[in-house]
């Protein structure tokens, strides 16, 4: 028998949320991707201004759909959001974000990319601007919570 407070999502995920038991917050699954040039920059987009969190910088990506995996969603967001090819197999797991909002709770895995087909085209419904930085420039741009962890990681990659 299970306790406490749980939502089943049409992901089919399983999961208690947030700290109060009684909490109905929805989980929210977004897949990102850490564009890295050959030079070891990174790509981030500015999220439009009427948008929620409008004028943060972010990593590429978007939510995943019912039914659908995260990887195929990020190959979705990343043609529609910067008309970018890029095959599944290019997608390099490499870490998580979980933050609570106040009206939904994150869970965000972050993807390594060194191969697609294209130059970025900015799609100003997706984002407002976008800009390559290295990994230790990110922190100079005002990210989401969750990214911000994200962020951490990535200077610690590119410092190894």
């Amino acid at each position: 028998m299970l306790n406490g407070a749980s939502t089943i999502l049409p992901h089919g995920f399983f999961m208690p949320i947030g700290d109060n038991k009684c909490s109905t917050r929805r989980l929210l699954l977004v897949a990102a991707a850490a564009l890295i040039d050959p030079t070891g920059r990174v790509l981030i987009t500015q999220r439009p201004q009427h948008k929620e969190l409008g004028g943060l910088w972010e990593f590429p990506g978007g939510k995943v759909e019912p039914g659908e995996a995260p990887e195929d969603a990020l190959v979705r967001e990343l043609k529609e959001e910067l008309d970018l090819t890029v095959e599944p197999d290019a997608l390099d797991p490499f870490a998580f974000a979980s933050h609570a909002y106040p009206d939904f709770h994150l869970l965000m895995p972050l993807y390594l990319i060194s191969r697609w087909k294209g130059e970025p085209v900015l799609h100003e419904s997706a984002a407002q601007a976008m800009q390559w930085a290295r990994a230790s420039e990110l922190k100079n741009y005002p990210m989401p919570p969750a990214d911000v962890v994200l962020v951490e990681r990535l200077i610690e990659r590119s410092a190894a």
